[in-house]
């Protein structure tokens, strides 16, 4: 309906990876959901999500800051037989999202009324 899957329907069973490799994929990608947490506070809610699109697989990490928009990276793995992201590649996307999720916030606020000037 609508374009949509039907109910139930796993959207991975398409994908070229093998079962492993989606698990594996996902760890890694709640690793950099985690790391990205550790980077900020509380109050920004940090997700992860892995699922078939127009062009293959696709793994997205997003932020939700408390104000400002959402901040996302995606990572498209290759269809090799090693799809993990490295270590150096995890705390690089942590780092850039939680700074990017901060721009948010700070962006959102007049220098004058931010929460730091008051």
């Amino acid at each position: 309906m609508y374009g949509n899957l039907p109910g139930g329907a796993d959207v991975a069973d398409d994908s070229p990876l093998s079962p492993e490799q989606r698990r594996a994929l996902r760890r890694d990608l709640a690793s950099v959901a985690a790391r990205t947490r550790e980077f900020l506070p509380g109050d920004f809610v940090v997700g992860s999500e892995l699922r078939s699109g127009a062009t293959g697989l696709e793994a997205t990490i997003a932020v939700q800051p408390p104000v400002g928009s959402v901040v996302s990276a995606g990572y498209a793995p290759e269809e090799d037989d090693d799809v993990s992201i490295d270590d150096d590649e995890r705390e690089d996307l942590a780092m850039g999202l939680a700074a990017s999720a901060a721009l948010q916030v700070k962006q959102a606020y007049p220098d004058e009324g931010s929460p730091a000037a008051q």
